[in-house]
């Protein structure tokens, strides 16, 4: 009865797995799937691509190239010719502290306040200093090196004075012009090589009425220092009035008493004709050619 039993449990069982697996088998076929909604793709349309046509740019005529060029050329020449001026005018040595001293101790007359420039000697000994740091070059020009060297041989001359002061003349010291006081550049000058190797060399005969030597009938000192912009004028005016000046020439018209200078350096005055002809360029009455000379004595007091 056991045997039985068991059997017809088991095929129960067998029957009833059977039947679970077939539920299961048609539950995974018959079960509806859901459909995926998908939104439409809407073909963009092709735009045709149009390229332009540049405008056509004219050729520039080739003259006109190089007139172009030049006119560019010419501007930059202009432009740094404009450079360099202003360069130049930076870098020039100018003469502005020299021209103090001279505006502040010497008269109109050319009488010269030793006493005063001695009080302040610095002054002076430091525009020398700056002369020999600041030696003319080849690019300087000629008017240029015209100014610096009469302004040295006056500074230098009254910085000779000082170094004796007081004295009653030039001539009281030993050997005055040939002193090598002064170191300009690298070298060390004196009075004679700057007036004779130097500034006679330049064949301007006015220079005779520039530099001073610190006496009454040297032509008198300018109470200002020449500068390069107007050494001419500067020239002119003190060659006019030492000429017209009666305490150092007496002159008519068929009778003249000069200065000694005009004997000392006639070589310089007679380039472009006499003596006569020099002074006749500047003197207010007018020399016969055939006038008397004479020399007036050279009065060696100092110029004070």
């Amino acid at each position: 009865m056991n045997k039985l039993f068991l059997s017809i449990l088991t095929a129960t069982i067998i029957t009833a797995c059977g039947g679970a697996k077939k539920t299961v088998a048609e539950s995974q076929t018959t079960e509806p799937t859901t459909p995926v909604e998908t939104t439409p793709v809407t073909k963009v349309p092709e735009t045709p691509i149009t390229i332009e046509k540049l405008p056509e740019v004219p050729e520039t005529p080739a003259p006109v190239i190089e007139q172009k060029v030049e006119e560019q050329l010419e501007e930059a020449i202009i432009e740094s010719t404009e450079v360099e001026e202003v360069i130049e005018e930076i870098t020039t040595f100018n003469h502005d502290s020299f021209d103090t001293i001279l505006k502040n101790n010497v008269s109109a007359q050319g009488n010269v306040n030793y006493a005063g420039i001695k009080s302040k000697w610095s002054a002076l000994r430091a525009y020398i200093k700056l002369l020999g740091e600041n030696t003319p070059t080849d690019n300087w020009s000629k008017e240029e090196k015209l100014s610096y060297w009469m302004n040295a041989y006056n500074a230098m001359t009254i910085d000779l004075i000082l170094r004796n002061y007081p004295v009653s003349s030039i001539k009281d010291i030993k050997k005055p012009w040939e002193q090598r006081f002064w170191k300009l550049g690298d070298k060390w000058y004196n009075l004679d090589e700057i007036e004779h190797q130097i500034l006679r060399k330049m064949g301007d005969a006015r220079i005779h009425f520039g530099i001073n030597c610190a006496s009454f009938s040297c032509p008198p000192l300018l109470n200002e220092a020449f500068s390069a912009n107007k050494v001419d004028s500067q020239l002119d005016k003190v060659a006019r009035a030492f000429i017209n000046d009666t305490k150092r020439n007496s002159i008519t018209a068929s009778r003249i008493e000069i200065s000694k200078i005009f004997t000392w350096f006639k070589k310089d005055f007679t380039q472009n004709g006499s003596v006569i002809d020099f002074l006749n360029r500047y003197s207010n009455t007018q020399i016969n050619n055939n006038a008397t000379v004479r020399s007036m004595d050279y009065d060696w007091n100092l110029n004070k």
